[in-house]
């Protein structure tokens, strides 16, 4: 399209959009659809917007100063923004667009109604649509009211709400132009929304429909509540007729009003039941069209229904690409691996292509199918027993769905096996440390293996060999020793909860007795920050230089300040045992430790501040100490009982058992974390290569190929730069949303309940994983560069993974929002002691930074303090 200020929108395609904006391009695509109708107009270009404000000298000033301002400083936002509205909409339109306009209100009809409606390039887009964003103007009448309007809609484009949204999306407010519909008037009996998908639960297959009298102004300003309805397979499942008692209306001179609806219309239905039913079917031929689920705004004229606007409905949770249309369920790996942030191209491909089972992509987050364990009784019920006890909320989102009886089908015989249910005999070892020193050492040699061997490495010769790496990961992986050591120690857990419970009626006994177990990598991790700690406490002028810390090559100008070699060394020495860890490390693509140490730097400020020295050694031996009184008063009181001297010598046996063995439970995570810090230095070694031969304009593009295609582009010497940015967008959009425990392929999101009734009003629910009692002040984190802890914090955060360890050692206890009874947190909140309470739905929402809260960590529930 040549550079024209007004477009008809029967021109417009959906490849449009940098010349009449999101909204314009999805009418002129709509218009295209067959027994769709758009009501008649033209668009305002983007070229004409350029006009305008080229005539506003200060915007460019302003939008720097725009950029620069934090998403979350509202005051600011607002002041700017305001000024920036106020300049757009004094500046005079060019006479070329009035012109322009003039000519194109002659064609349509000069004196005829019109809806004025913003068009941003930024605007119902796949990954953002911007709902509401900028402003739209009903029944506006007369030309000089159109080009008035018309300014108002540039203006727009700087609503504080606008401003935000771009802000939090990371999109440049430069990089966005307005256009600006102008469309003749429908005057609708009724007018509301249709959801292609349900917006709730994410059901693709389920529409919904809201509806109410007059302008569709009346449902989005709140000034009625809708009726709605539900509709699946052709069918209305659900309706809410409700009282319409105001609806708006246009007024003959232009603008618009709300009036009240007459006495005896008022509980009469927007809309029949056929042409609810029709309204479905006309979305469904338009979500068709765009090839996927659509948010649509339509109007009712007569019997005709007339779509005045459909946009992506962005915050769906995407469904796994499959083969067929056989229902199938998933299960998320991230709530299970402590990471439920969305990962990155490169990072699930590596991912996938190590781990043990099958895997499925969606969201930027991994899942895996259970349909199959789940058809069939035996592997159903070891499957749900297993996740059960480590996942209450997923065994409740899969046993909801399997009560409905008509989504998973039921097979007879076995099935697929699943793991051991737990509770009854362990493993069929015996318990011996020195198969956990064999384990060690055969994971260090396998990785000092691999950093030989990966040396000399590079091009499609370094790909070859890491496919050959990653077999070898995966023997590492189900070593059939390690996996036994693994089940001891967890079986072990389980008969001790189960026994003591039964036995003396006293819950989680095993939190206890699993104090200060030798061998666990991760709580090792944590005290060797503060053994850290120790090294720089002593040195003022080190522990200032720390506090002024910003950058991560800091180590150099350490060593430089009196007490900094000391200090360094000790850093250094951290770095060399855990360097390859970070926050979300099963992602390759997150920076590790070693490559950002100021990461540290906080949880070591912590340690000097809270800590004495020498309290790594005493906090270990203290928890070695209470754990031996536990277990000789455990031991007494089983004696005293019927048949007392066998439960007492069964349940040593299990003590002895557990405490050699569930320390090693951390350690395979710390050998695959190892191994992946060897993939990720030989990939962006090769990433850098690539750079500089010109394929990859920088070294993280690699992070938004899979490794498939970053080996290809190794050989080619190609890389797709539209591919990648594509992937960029898609990832920034991935971020903002939320994974599922649950999800179907009809894109059903469950996340499961609780089904207790065991805790307080007004109480928040979760799964207990490490006993006692706490009270104090909550410090709400979710990055953990950002925490600022003193002792006898009370951590609340989403998730904890192995990162997290040097915090631990200086709080009080313990609220996540995901977690399971043996995932990292868990483990370490009870080798430390730490009350803990997680899988609490939205606690870094519910509860407010600061606030005082008492965590029950034996029952699973957390109290509101005033």
């Amino acid at each position: 399209m040549n550079e024209r200020y007004v477009v008809d929108l029967g021109e417009v395609a959906g490849t449009h959009v940098a010349v009449v904006g999101g909204k314009a391009a999805h009418l002129g695509e709509l218009s295209r659809i067959e027994g769709i109708r758009v009501p008649a107009g033209f668009c305002v270009t983007t070229d004409a917007f350029r006009q305008a404000v080229a005539h506003v000298p200060v915007l460019d000033e302003q939008i720097d100063e725009l950029a620069r301002v934090d998403p979350d400083d509202r005051e600011t936002i607002r002041t700017l923004s305001a000024r920036l509205r106020r300049a757009v909409e004094e500046a005079a339109v060019p006479d070329g667009v009035v012109e322009a306009v003039t000519r194109a209100l002659t064609r349509f009809g000069e004196h005829a109604a019109y809806a004025v409606r913003s068009s941003a390039t930024a605007e119902d887009l796949p990954t953002a649509s911007f709902a509401g964003q900028q402003d739209t103007y009903l029944n506006v009448v007369g030309p000089a009211a159109v080009l008035e309007h018309v300014s108002r809609c540039w203006a727009s484009l700087f609503t504080e709400r606008a401003v935000t949204y771009r802000l939090r999306q990371g999109i440049d407010h430069r990089a966005v132009r307005m256009a600006v519909v102008v469309q003749r008037m429908v005057f609708p009996a009724a007018s509301g929304i249709l959801f292609t998908a349900d917006p709730v639960t994410g059901h693709r297959k389920t529409a919904t429909v809201d509806a109410g009298f007059g302008l569709g102004e009346a449902l989005v300003s709140g000034l009625v509540n809708p009726d709605v309805y539900t509709v699946r397979d052709g069918e209305i499942v659900d309706k809410t007729i409700v009282a319409k008692q105001r609806a708006v209306h246009a007024l003959p001179t232009g603008g618009t009003r709300d009036v009240a609806v007459d006495a005896g219309q008022q509980e009469q239905p927007a809309l029949t039941d056929a042409q609810v039913l029709r309204l479905v079917r006309l979305g469904r031929r338009i979500e068709a069209h765009f090839g996927r689920p659509q948010d649509i705004e339509w109007c009712l004229d007569g019997d005709d229904f007339h779509i005045v606007q459909s946009r992506p409905v962005t915050t769906l949770f995407p469904v796994p690409e499959a083969d067929d249309r056989e229902n199938r369920v998933y299960v998320s790996v991230g709530h299970q691996q402590m990471m439920t942030d969305a990962m990155k191209p490169l990072g699930l491909s590596l991912w996938r292509k190590t781990a043990m089972v099958p895997m499925h992509e969606a969201g930027g987050r991994l899942f895996v199918d259970v349909t199959a364990r789940l058809a069939a009784p035996a592997s159903r019920d070891a499957l749900l027993d297993m996740i059960g006890r480590g996942e209450p909320l997923i065994t409740d989102a899969l046993r909801t769905l399997l009560a409905r009886g008509d989504f998973v089908p039921s097979l007879p015989g076995t099935g697929p096996g699943g793991p051991p249910a737990g509770g009854g005999a362990p493993a069929p070892i015996d318990t011996d440390p020195a198969l956990v020193t064999e384990l060690v050492q055969r994971s260090e040699a396998s990785v000092a293996a691999l950093e030989r061997d990966i040396r000399t490495k590079t091009g499609p010769e370094l790909f070859d060999f890491l496919l050959g790496a990653f077999e070898e990961h995966k023997r590492v992986l189900s070593d059939p020793l390690s996996m036994q050591v693994i089940m001891a120690g967890m079986e072990a857990t389980w008969w001790l909860n189960d026994h003591v419970r039964d036995w003396l009626g006293e819950k989680n006994a095993a939190d206890t007795l699993t104090l200060s177990s030798p061998g666990n990598i991760t709580s090792e991790m944590g005290l060797a920050l503060m053994d850290v700690a120790d090294a720089v406490r002593p040195h003022p002028e080190v522990v200032a230089f720390l506090q002024g810390v910003e950058d991560d090559d800091f180590l150099d100008d350490l060593a430089k300040v009196p007490g900094g070699s000391e200090a360094r060394g000790a850093v250094e020495s951290y770095l060399d045992r855990y360097g390859m860890r970070c926050v979300g490390e099963i992602d390759i693509t997150r920076p590790r430790w070693r490559e950002q140490p100021a990461a540290l730097v906080p949880a070591i400020l912590d340690n000097v501040r809270n800590f004495p020295p020498g309290a790594a050694a005493r906090r270990f031996e203290e928890g070695r100490q209470k754990a031996l009184r536990k277990e000789q008063d455990v031991l007494s009181r089983l004696r005293a009982l019927p048949d007392g001297e066998r439960k007492a010598a069964e349940t040593r046996r299990m003590i002895d058992r557990v405490r050699t063995f569930i320390g090693y439970r951390e350690y395979p995570k710390y050998g695959i974390v190892s191994r992946y810090f060897v993939y990720r230095r030989a990939l962006l070694a090769e990433a850098e290569r690539l750079v500089r031969a010109g394929v990859l304009a920088e070294r993280e593009d690699a992070y938004y190929l899979t490794f498939e295609e970053l080996h290809e582009a190794a050989r080619s010497h190609r890389a797709d730069a539209e591919l990648i940015r594509q992937r960029k967008d898609a990832y920034r959009a991935y971020r903002a949303l939320t994974p599922p425990r649950v999800l179907t392929s009809d894109g059903e999101a469950l996340n499961g309940a609780y089904r207790r009734d065991d805790a307080p009003a007004g109480a928040l629910l979760g799964l207990p994983v490490s006993a006692g009692t706490v009270e104090g002040r909550a410090r709400v984190i979710l990055d953990i560069a950002q925490a600022d802890l003193e002792e006898g914090d009370i951590l609340v955060t989403a998730y904890t993974d192995p990162s997290w360890s040097p915090l631990f050692v200086g709080i009080a206890g313990l609220v996540t929002e995901v977690g399971g009874l043996m995932t990292h947190g868990a483990v370490i909140a009870r080798e430390y002691g730490l009350p803990a309470v997680v899988g609490v739905d939205r606690a870094t929402h519910l509860i407010e930074d600061g606030q005082r809260i008492r965590v029950h960590g034996t029952d699973g529930y957390v109290e509101l303090l005033s």
